[in-house]
């Protein structure tokens, strides 16, 4: 007769089939990690990029952007209030020093030349006047001084009458005293009319001066706004290439308002730009490689901008080869700034291999073999990567990925 199996029975032997199951998977795993510990991988040598380890000079830079600008760019403003009434250079011709590029119609300021002409021409004639007039008035008062003059001698002269004719016995004490009345009243008058010339020359010369400094605030507004219709012939002050003009045909224009730029593109310069992270890595002076296509140029920072936008920051970069012929206006390269410089280092040429951390494992290559080591990676640039310790100068690095094989100690290298 069969027994009937307990509950309590069932639920332990599902319990161990569970842990043998667990245990089966546990040992699979760790059978798999064996193998592909233990056993050799291998792969082609045409699968993988190579590099020799040499001795030199390394630069550690930091990437930044760049946009390569004439170095010399004139921007010609407009210098009245005025519109655009033609324009006879396009962007890309060519100019030399004294060709038109636009024309501006310049008639409003010509009215306010006209006007402040006239204006100039009154007060001349203003002043002309005034001097006339205080000359005349200088004469008469001067006339007068001297009428005066005349009238003090004869009243001299009748003073010395009345006293010979008191001492004649035919005058009187009375008469004398008169006649010395009348002389000191006639000098006072004249020393009135003295200091009346003295005060109307110095009326005279502050009077002038006023209408002479007011018209020669006039002379002076006029030859600016002379100087001013001058420049409105907008032309090519040197030779050089036009960047941009305002073809805007009839377009009111402010003063100060840009009409035209032009850039003489025999030399350049590169504007930088790199993130406000590393604005204590950029100052003046700083070694810099600019890269263009497969062509590095280097120079150096010429000046920071002291304003952050958009957490940017903006620099510019005189080449030491200003007139390369790859240097093209608006073209943007790769800038590397230089920050750092070691001498006589064991170096390898920089690939997908080296990831970034201070110590990391690579391969290299050993009698058909790639052996896995560890080594400690030091400056690093677009070119080359430092290696510290691990390796030897003419050691084979290979520089292409082998995260495949980060779990191998060698991999076999088939030819």
């Amino acid at each position: 007769m069969d027994k009937e199996i307990t509950q309590e029975v069932s639920l332990q032997n599902r319990k161990k089939g569970i842990i043998i199951t667990l245990i089966s998977v546990a040992v699979l795993v760790i059978a798999v990690w064996l193998v592909r510990v233990t056993f050799k991988s291998s792969l082609n040598k045409s699968e993988i990029t190579t590099a020799v380890v040499k001795v030199g000079n390394i630069e550690n830079t930091i990437n930044a952007t760049g946009e390569v600008l004439p170095e010399f760019e004139e921007i010609i403003t407009s210098p009245i209030n005025a519109s655009i009434k033609n324009v006879t250079m396009d962007a890309g011709n060519k100019v030399k020093a004294g060709q038109s590029i636009l024309t501006l119609d310049k008639s409003a300021a010509q009215n306010d030349y006209d006007k402040q002409k006239f204006q100039l021409e009154s007060k001349q004639s203003e002043i002309q006047k005034l001097k006339l007039d205080l000359n005349k008035s200088f004469f008469d008062i001067q006339s007068n001084n001297d009428i005066k003059q005349l009238h003090i001698s004869d009243l001299g002269d009748a003073v010395e009458n009345a006293k010979r004719l008191y001492n004649a016995g035919g005058g009187t004490r009375e008469g004398i005293e008169q006649a010395e009345l009348n002389l000191k009243v006639a000098q006072l008058e004249k020393k009135q009319i003295e200091n009346e010339i003295k005060n109307k020359q110095q009326t005279m010369q502050i009077e002038i001066k006023e209408a002479q400094i007011a018209a020669d605030i006039l002379q002076s507004d006029l030859n600016a706004l002379q100087h001013k219709l001058d420049l409105a012939n907008i032309v090519a002050t040197r030779a050089g290439v036009v960047t941009y003009v305002n073809k805007n045909i009839g377009a009111n224009i402010k003063e100060g308002e840009s009409l035209a730029r032009i850039a003489d593109l025999s030399s350049f310069k590169v504007q930088g730009s790199i993130s406000d992270n590393s604005l204590d890595d950029v100052h003046v002076g700083l070694p810099v490689i600019v890269l263009i296509n497969d062509t590095q140029l280097h120079g150096h920072v010429a000046n920071v901008s002291p304003s952050i936008q958009n957490s940017i920051i903006t620099f510019d970069i005189q080449l030491d080869e200003r007139n390369n012929k790859q240097l093209r206006p608006n073209m943007k390269v790769d800038v590397y700034l230089v920050t750092a410089t070691h001498s006589h280092v064991m170096m390898v040429a920089n690939g997908p291999a080296f990831k970034g951390p201070t110590l990391q494992d690579i391969f290299v290559i050993n009698n058909g073999k790639a052996e896995r080591r560890s080594v400690h990676i030091g400056l690093t640039n677009f070119d080359n990567v430092e290696i510290k310790d691990g390796v030897k100068p003419g050691d084979v690095v290979i520089t292409s990925d082998m995260t495949a094989f980060k779990n191998s100690a060698e991999v076999t290298v088939n030819n």
